[in-house]
């Protein structure tokens, strides 16, 4: 019984921080922001996806012929968080400012700065819309190329540490298999509790620690 209760409490600090189950096709609903970072990481890379199909959108709109305002309405249908820039061109607002809000307030939509960036040039110029926003489409496909790349590597490093994590429970069963009591001395006596708490909390900080390495790594 000794033996479950330990293997229950390292398992169970192990699976906390362990990724669940793989998101659905669905879109996050923008109500119900995601906590978890492996959810944050999903939210993230939906919404940069979302900004070059959007900027594709608006090279496509504008080299069709139809006028800023309108290519933009469309782009709002097509990724609903873009309305505020939507609303922005309809109150004569300045739209490249709105994009750049839009880019603070979302991680994953970061790169709308440069697309905010090729609006206001083209503003001030007075053409060249559709041709900067193609540049700029292009450009966002070369960072999603490397990021993809930086995420494939981060996902090994997670992966290791997460199997490095497991190491400490698979090595109790061995030993257990072995003939030695290892249970015995962590859960009937102070100093095998005392042990046996403070590898739980180093295993669990040294997840967080390579989650919070992660992320910042693959921050764009």
């Amino acid at each position: 019984m000794s033996a479950w209760v330990a293997a229950v409490l390292l398992g169970g600090a192990v699976a906390l921080l362990l990724p669940g189950p793989a998101a659905t096709s669905a879109p996050p609903r923008p109500s119900r922001l995601p906590r978890s970072p492996r959810g944050r990481r999903r939210r993230r890379a939906a919404d940069q996806a979302a900004v070059l199909e959007v900027c594709d959108l608006l090279a496509a709109e504008l080299a069709s012929g139809q006028p800023p305002g309108t290519a933009l309405q469309v782009a709002g249908e097509q990724w609903p968080p873009l309305r505020s820039a939507v609303d922005a061109h309809h109150l004569g607002a300045d739209v490249s400012q709105a994009l750049r809000e839009l880019a603070s307030a979302r991680p994953g939509a970061s790169d709308l700065r440069w697309v905010a960036g090729a609006w206001q040039v083209a503003h001030h110029s007075g053409h060249g819309l559709a041709a900067a926003l193609e540049r700029t489409a292009a450009g966002l496909r070369a960072r999603r190329r490397t990021r993809r790349l930086v995420d494939s590597e981060l996902a090994s490093a997670r992966a290791t540490a997460r199997l490095v994590a497991c190491l400490p429970l698979a090595v109790l069963l061995m030993g257990s298999g072995a003939g030695s009591d290892p249970w015995g001395f962590l859960l009937g006596t102070p100093v095998g509790w005392a042990c046996l708490l403070a590898g739980i909390a180093l295993v669990a900080l040294g997840l967080w620690w390579i989650e919070r390495l992660a992320d910042r790594a693959a921050a764009p």
